[in-house]
């Protein structure tokens, strides 16, 4: 997609592109408007440190609304332009009278207030326009910018108290507007975006020198990377988007919401220690600060730029972002960009047990990225103990996976059944010690919870309601709670894509699937998300072979082998009929068997990698059918699909010819699909479509008497009853595969 997210009519307005639908869809799902107290959430834990910063965005507000009244006052051009330079003299005079604290002179302020104040005064000049975005733009970077210049000169000339009262950060825009972000790999262009300027207090006051940077890739990096430029926005750097709009009407604010989202995805695929994200959206010169989460996006209610109160509740971000703790700007601080070897280092609690020490590892390289606005955030990092040479691009011995998510949790994140962290421990001591499994699964090392310390030194559960605060959750209604999980575990393979061909992926499902039923026999664990995503590959001296990942959606099964559940679980395109209805019906290892024939089939018709997909592009693929966001026709398209042997060859048709072994494949699915569907001797069991037979009534002799209807029973429910023997079928028809793929390897 090359074409310009801001592209302008001649009035500078913007008309969001038809390609921006899903991020207008999933604003319109979990966008929260006109939250009260959104300032809360950046406030510092430390209250009297809280009331300093309060006093210092109320110190700036006043200058701001004072330089406001001069604008409006009806002096003469040369007059007011006087008055305002000697208040901004005055006002920068009174807070250090040694004038070194600021990186501007007067001169450069005032030539900073006159274009602001022509956004925060309508009509004071008249080539100015407030429903032309591109006037509003450098109005806004120059405001931003004032204030970070305010925030860093301790007001009344007074030294800091403490450290907690020193700023950590200047929050400053980007001087650039308009322009697509260096490091990104779509046409996306950004109105506006914020950045975190470290500050080095040993060359401000002869205090110990603190940079407290670490939480980004330095300069040297970028700039040796290549794109690095000081005044142009880059992802790995971007601390807030902000999206301007010519009005505040309620479609150009959805328009701000949906650009804001795809924005963020590219902060969180760049910034692997992101827990959040802070925007800001301005219609016009009514402004709403925005939070996004894993399960929300929270707007707060306008904030007018024209008058004193609105000012001020932007300043108050604006300060509190400069001086809050790390946590609250969305960072993660066990996740840090270490300048000596020039690398991520990633902090695991050595147990479970709070308090204990914790051990560093060092980023090797990614395996996953989060590159999703909403949902897990899932990602997951090869690590090692030690850094990574400077000499290698990879560490093939390192063989520790970290994987790093926001799964929801039932009750509190410790009493929750469904952490990953204890299933997987529950696999790695239900498996210890079986040979035939030894590869197969990542074993657990560490892991659960994070803890996030604050300025207190108190640790607390890093939770979607820990970030946002107790103000803001209280009106988020029955929003489900989404916990930090991170584990450590050992075990590495490489994605799914490293397949060189269909005889190797046959023997990677196949050890997968053996891997699977070994879990469900030893450990009584349902997977419940058997995707192309959670499918590794792992190579040594005896061959190729597949590893078995992510137990997000894992549940505990009753010793006869099923769970009674209602929820939805696992990857779209890949869920069971079962899984995409949501009715109370046993959840078995069936329902995955299933996922991985639609595994099969979407690899089949799109590849697993650049040298497999298809090089036509086509459209009304009738596998399409099974993505989307209405699982209702998903889950009937699938039904269809699988009924018969003849609608299934409809799916397989359109697997793709250029791939050798296709035909391979074709009979694969085609045979699981026929021991899953078809063979079976009770007709209830056999099918996919719930039938309704006409039953004539009692009064044959009556033409009118009409008929009766009589639904049979659902077959996969009537399935489910036979899970084990028609597990171990399926096992069986699938080695047989592996064993001929072998040959062809």
């Amino acid at each position: 997609m090359q074409s310009s997210l801001s592209s302008s009519d001649s009035s500078g307005s913007t008309q969001l592109p038809n390609k921006f639908a899903e991020a207008k869809a999933l604003a319109a799902h979990y966008l929260k408007d006109n939250i009260s107290g959104l300032q809360t959430i950046a406030e510092h834990s430390n209250q009297t440190t809280q009331q300093y910063i309060t006093k210092q965005a109320e110190s700036i507000a006043e200058l701001i609304d004072e330089l406001v009244q001069c604008a409006k006052s009806g002096l003469g051009k040369a007059e007011l332009e006087n008055k305002l330079k000697r208040t901004i003299a005055a006002q920068l005079k009174r807070r250090s009278p040694s004038g070194r604290y600021s990186g501007k002179t007067d001169a450069e302020m005032f030539d900073s207030a006159v274009r602001f104040l022509k956004w925060l005064c309508p009509g004071s000049d008249s080539t100015f326009s407030t429903t032309n975005e591109k006037h509003i733009y450098p109005c806004f970077v120059e405001l931003i910018n004032f204030v970070a210049e305010l925030v860093v000169r301790p007001p009344l000339d007074q030294q800091p108290a403490s450290s907690d009262e020193q700023p950590q950060r200047l929050v400053r825009s980007y001087n650039m507007t308009d322009v697509k972000p260096d490091n990104a790999e779509g046409g996306y262009r950004v109105d506006m975006a914020l950045k975190c300027d470290a500050l080095n207090y040993n060359s401000l006051n002869n205090d110990d020198g603190y940079d407290e940077n670490s939480f980004q890739i330095s300069e040297e990096d970028l700039k040796a990377n290549g794109i690095w430029n000081d005044d142009r926005p880059n992802y790995p750097c971007i601390f807030a988007v902000v999206e301007v709009k010519s009005d505040s009407s309620d479609a150009k604010m959805q328009d701000g919401f949906s650009q804001l989202i795809e924005h963020s995805k590219g902060v969180y695929r760049n910034q692997h220690n992101r827990r959040f994200i802070w925007g800001l959206v301005s219609g016009g010169p009514n402004v709403k600060a925005c939070v996004l989460g894993p399960n929300f996006l929270l707007a707060s209610r306008f904030m007018d730029m024209t008058t004193a109160e609105g000012q001020l509740e932007l300043i108050g971000f604006l300060v509190n972002w400069s001086f809050c703790e790390l946590s609250k700007l969305g960072y993660d601080p066990t996740v840090r960009f270490n300048r000596e070897y020039r690398c991520l280092t990633i902090d695991m609690a050595d147990s479970r047990e709070p308090g204990l020490a914790q051990t560093t590892y060092y980023l090797h390289r990614t395996l996953v990225f989060a590159e999703r606005v909403f949902g897990r955030h899932t990602r997951c990092f090869v690590v090692g103990e030690q850094p990574l040479s400077s000499d290698k691009d990879c560490d093939t011995s390192a063989n520790i996976l970290i994987k790093d998510a926001w799964p929801e949790v039932s009750g509190s994140a410790e009493d929750d059944m469904r952490d990953e962290s204890k299933l997987l421990e529950r696999v790695s001591k239900g498996l210890a010690g079986r040979s035939e499994f030894e590869g197969l699964y990542p074993k657990f090392l560490s892991g659960g919870c994070m803890q996030i310390q604050n300025a207190r030194g108190e640790g607390v559960e890093d939770t979607t309601r820990t970030v946002l605060g107790e103000t803001v959750w209280a009106q988020l209604g029955e929003l489900p709670l989404r916990a930090h999980m991170r584990i450590a575990m050992s075990g590495v393979g490489d994605p799914l894509e490293s397949v060189q061909s269909i005889p190797e992926l046959v023997v990677v499902i196949y050890d997968v699937m053996r891997c699977h039923m070994g879990i469900i026999k030893h450990c009584h664990i349902l997977h419940r998300d058997i995707s192309e995503g959670n499918v590794l590959v792992r190579r040594d001296e005896t061959g190729v072979h597949g590893m078995l990942i992510d137990f997000d959606h894992a549940i505990h099964l009753t010793k006869k082998g099923y769970a009674m559940c209602t929820e939805g679980a696992g990857t779209v395109p890949f869920r069971s009929v079962n899984n995409l209805e949501d009715k109370p019906t046993k959840r078995t290892a069936l329902d995955d068997w299933e996922s991985i024939i639609y595994i099969l089939c979407w690899l089949g018709t799109f590849g697993w990698n650049s040298d497999t997909q298809p090089s036509d592009s086509m459209s009304n693929w009738k596998i399409e059918w099974w993505d989307g966001y209405n699982v209702k026709m998903i889950a009937e398209a699938k039904r269809d699909h699988m009924d018969s042997s003849r609608n299934f060859t409809g799916i397989t048709k359109e697997f793709n010819p250029s791939i050798p072994h296709i035909a391979a494949l074709k009979n694969i699915v085609k045979g699981l699909r026929a021991v899953l569907i078809d063979d079976h001797k009770e007709s209830d069991m056999t099918g996919a479509m719930i039938i309704r037979d006409r039953i004539p009534k009692d009064d044959s002799n009556n033409v009118f008497s009409g008929y009766d209807f009589k639904m049979r029973p659902d077959p996969f429910v009537e399935r489910a009853a036979h899970w084990k023997s028609i597990s171990e079928s399926l096992l069986a028809k699938l080695e047989i595969y592996a064993d001929r793929a072998r040959a062809h390897m």
